[in-house]
């Protein structure tokens, strides 16, 4: 792993976390609850902190920061929060997608020796270190700026999965 990719502890970091082939799982509220509760347990236990974030359809943006490692906190989130949706996906009546989402988790783990019979999440973080005021304002408009480009929201405080809404459950770090 390169230098350019590294998180070091009091760094502040935008992180994407990206669902294999881009799969557009958040699109049901119960998957996205299920991130917002294991980010706040990791806010509340782990030391991470969240200035920003919005969970898109495939992705999740972040802005975010820890005491320790970025990087083991993201890595022990990304192993619960996949195999909690995979479970919550194999124990729904509801989901329709369900044999197709099990099929396409079993085929991205197929291609990687580290998971054992489903792969959720990319491999990757690629954290970005923010060093600046203007990186960091660019950073957290992109974030709340991206359920409108994409088509979801005509304004970004009304998209409920985002910290430019007012009423956000995570637990957000303020200044």
């Amino acid at each position: 792993m390169s230098e350019k990719y590294k998180t070091y502890p009091g760094g502040l970091f935008f992180v994407t976390l990206t669902v294999v082939g881009w799969i557009d799982v958040f699109t049901r509220r119960e998957y996205a609850d299920e991130i917002i509760k294991n980010l706040n347990y990791c806010i509340k236990n782990k030391g991470l902190k969240v200035y920003a974030f919005c969970i898109m359809p495939s992705h999740i943006h972040m802005v975010a920061s820890s005491e320790g490692l970025l990087s083991d906190i993201l890595r022990d989130f990304k192993s619960y929060t996949s195999k909690q949706i995979i479970q919550q996906i194999q124990d729904s009546f509801e989901e329709s997608r369900k044999e197709w989402l099990l099929y396409m988790f079993k085929f991205y783990a197929n291609n990687n020796k580290h998971n054992a019979e489903y792969q959720f999440w990319q491999q990757h973080n690629h954290p970005i270190d923010l060093f600046t005021a203007k990186v960091i304002d660019q950073k957290i408009n992109y974030i709340h700026d991206n359920p409108v480009n994409a088509g979801l929201v005509t304004e970004a405080r009304c998209y409920v999965f985002s910290s430019a809404n007012a009423d956000t459950e995570l637990l957000l770090e303020r200044d």
